[in-house]
């Protein structure tokens, strides 16, 4: 990887500038859908509702297919008698409406970072003193944040496995003799989500969200059937059949919450997606139609199970008779699947994309697929990745439920450090009073660590599965920003006073002056950059006009353009140049240069500059101060990080770039 990057990378590995989050309002509301990442057209938040349906509620909007499933069959299920099937559906909807609506929906949503969200978008937040003096270690918030964000990776891989599985399954309850070809098809299936992924989340949005009206109306509709010939079972509203289910099976019920908290994957989704369509769609479409349609769906199959227990075996499906209506439902239940998924990999994209901004993981190539969303992406790296990870679990464990066990724990895993970083927030940035925070992280947790130690139970059952991934990601993301700490300390070793190296430049003494401009990347404004001093010391030749150029990421989405460049005149045809970006923005080099341009009034043509950048080599000896392995990984990971030439869109035929051998 070009490391002249150094300059860019430097910035991000030394915790640039701790600018404000204007998203963070101090009285904990957030800008109303305002900031860069969702402000809509006029007329255009019903179509974004649309989308949100198709994209943000794919994943929550599937679990009926598995969620009572599992709470009543083998190996972690409880008899479906009454009591319990009472019990089960009292957890689950107050499940929904603690977790999703009043957490998520009320709170959570409001900590956007200029209409982003997520996990790294809640990192910006948190004030800058609470960060760590050594910038080479991460601090206990930031490592807790990371792991989050490395756990959503696990459930973005285990997601549309599960979901395409749980959904093609459906083929074996209308004909035995269509197990076999469970497997293949949904192989076929997943192929074709990560295939499409390129088009965009808009598109796919407005291709899915009819498809999910359908599906939500069909999951109210067969549920409301049910409910209507049996509407006792609407008494599981009441809380008390929630605890008299705790009472009657003691330290069963607890297990079963590993089941239960199905109910509510893809609710972090709600956060992670935020900046692809914005608070008050997602609000809208939750309230308008998928919290009543799963309500209604969960005590329509409770219904059934009380009427016939034998359908445990699989409870969504029983909704309607054998033969034609169960292959429409299970055709549309496979479609709903696959939008499933796309909560989750939209999730992954955002969340890598404001990784590599904060300076936690290595460079990507970012596509934009909306011209009028920034926020919509699509990230092939990432993408397939998680297409080739999604393919051995498929292949690994073959069925749904095998694959439940591991489901959970990434879901819980990450809504509890999102409760904890949230409580940080509040206190720490909005400055609410103890009395006021304390009681919410409390209302939280009571969920969150439930559900979370519920699934620890399972770890050994396939639960380890998105811990191991998280795990191996955060150890990437924590050697990448030290590596990075490390490299950026290394080249300001080797940097000299930019006064100095300016006097000797003068006098014409190291290097003639030749026609021309020469752009150098540097993270000082102090310090001549080394690619400078390498470059003069082998070629004794410099350019007659030079532009020492800074990018400098913020940890806010968006940088006003109004602030985004910085030009001067620092000596004779010598120039500093800043650039601003946020973790939201791309850093498009030859075009912020003709703002800066224009500022200085240079009329320098773009075939007359010449970009010249550093690659490094690593010599991974073990003997810096990374180890040999942490030094190892870091320099395979920078090797195939996406390059400074086409990370800052730099034109190819006129970049240079001079070698360095480095030991971190």
């Amino acid at each position: 990887m070009a490391a002249a990057d150094a300059a860019a990378d430097a910035a991000a590995a030394t915790a640039a500038p701790g600018a404000a989050a204007p998203g963070a309002h101090p009285d904990g509301h957030a800008p109303g859908g305002h900031g860069h990442g969702h402000a809509h057209a006029p007329g255009a938040l019903p179509g974004l509702v649309l989308a949100a349906l198709g994209v943000v509620f794919g994943d929550i909007g599937t679990s009926p297919l598995y969620a009572v499933k599992e709470c009543v069959t083998a190996p972690h299920g409880v008899q479906a008698s009454p009591e319990n099937v009472l019990g089960l559906l009292s957890l689950m909807f107050w499940s929904l409406s603690m977790v999703v609506a009043v957490k998520y929906l009320t709170f959570v949503l409001r900590a956007d970072n200029e209409g982003e969200g997520g996990t790294m978008a809640l990192l910006a937040l948190v004030p800058e003193n609470l960060r760590p003096k050594n910038k080479t270690r991460i601090g206990w918030i930031a490592a807790l944040v990371l792991f989050g964000a490395s756990l959503l990776y696990g459930d973005g891989v285990i997601t549309p496995a599960i979901s395409v599985l749980s959904a093609v399954e459906g083929l074996a309850v209308g004909a035995s003799s269509l197990k076999p070809a469970v497997l293949p098809i949904s192989v076929v299936i997943l192929l074709g989500l990560f295939w499409v992924q390129k088009r965009g989340t808009a598109g796919i949005g407005r291709v899915f969200g009819p498809i999910m009206i359908l599906w939500f109306l069909t999951l109210g509709g067969l549920g409301a059937y049910y409910v209507v010939k049996n509407p006792a079972v609407l008494a599981a509203m009441n809380p008390a059949y929630a605890v008299t289910f705790f009472l009657t099976n003691k330290w069963h019920a607890f297990v079963i919450l590993g089941s239960v908290v199905l109910c509510v994957t893809g609710g972090e989704a709600l956060y992670a997606d935020m900046g692809h369509f914005g608070r008050k769609p997602i609000t809208y479409a939750w309230y308008g139609m998928v919290m009543p349609s799963l309500a209604l769906n969960y005590f329509g199959q409770g219904a059934l199970l009380l009427q016939h227990p034998e359908a445990a075996a699989n409870p969504f499906f029983s909704l309607v008779p054998k033969g034609p209506a169960t292959y429409a439902l299970v055709a549309l239940a496979t479609a709903a699947a696959v939008i499933a998924s796309q909560a989750m990999i939209s999730g992954a994209y955002s969340l890598t994309r404001q990784g590599v901004q904060l300076g936690f993981l290595p460079r990507v190539q970012v596509k934009h697929t909306s011209s009028e969303t920034e926020g919509q992406i699509y990230i092939p790296e990432v993408n397939w990745a998680l297409f080739a990870a999604c393919m051995v679990l498929v292949l690994s464990f073959r069925e749904s439920s095998k694959l439940a066990s591991a489901y959970g724990l990434a879901v819980t895993g990450s809504m509890t450090i999102t409760s904890i970083i949230f409580f940080v927030v509040v206190r720490e940035r909005w400055h609410w009073s103890l009395a006021k925070a304390l009681p919410l992280l409390l209302l939280f947790l009571t969920f969150d660590l439930a559900f979370l130690g519920a699934n620890l139970l399972k770890f050994f059952d396939g639960g380890y599965v998105p811990f191991l991934i998280a795990s191996m990601i955060f150890v990437c993301m924590a050697i990448w920003r030290k590596g990075r700490t490390l490299l950026g300390q290394e080249f300001k070793k080797r940097t000299r006073p930019l006064v100095e190296v300016l006097e000797e430049l003068r006098t014409g003494k190291t290097a003639a002056r030749v026609d021309g401009a020469a752009v150098f990347l540097t993270s000082s404004a102090e310090e001549a950059p080394p690619v400078l001093l390498h470059h003069v010391s082998r070629s004794k030749a410099l350019q007659k006009v030079v532009l020492l150029v800074t990018v400098i990421p913020e940890r806010i989405p968006r940088v006003p353009p109004e602030q985004r460049v910085e030009a001067s005149l620092i000596a004779d045809d010598f120039y500093r140049i800043i650039f601003r970006s946020g973790f939201m923005e791309d850093t498009n080099v030859p075009v912020l240069l003709a703002v800066a341009k224009a500022k200085l009034g240079l009329r320098i043509e773009p075939d007359e500059t010449t970009y010249y950048l550093g690659r490094e080599t690593l010599l991974a000896t073990g003997n810096g101060k990374m180890d040999k392995v942490s030094e190892t990984v870091f320099g395979f990971l920078s090797r195939n990080a996406t390059g400074a030439t086409n990370f800052f869109n730099l034109p190819p035929e006129r970049v240079v770039e001079l070698g360095m051998q480095l030991d971190l």
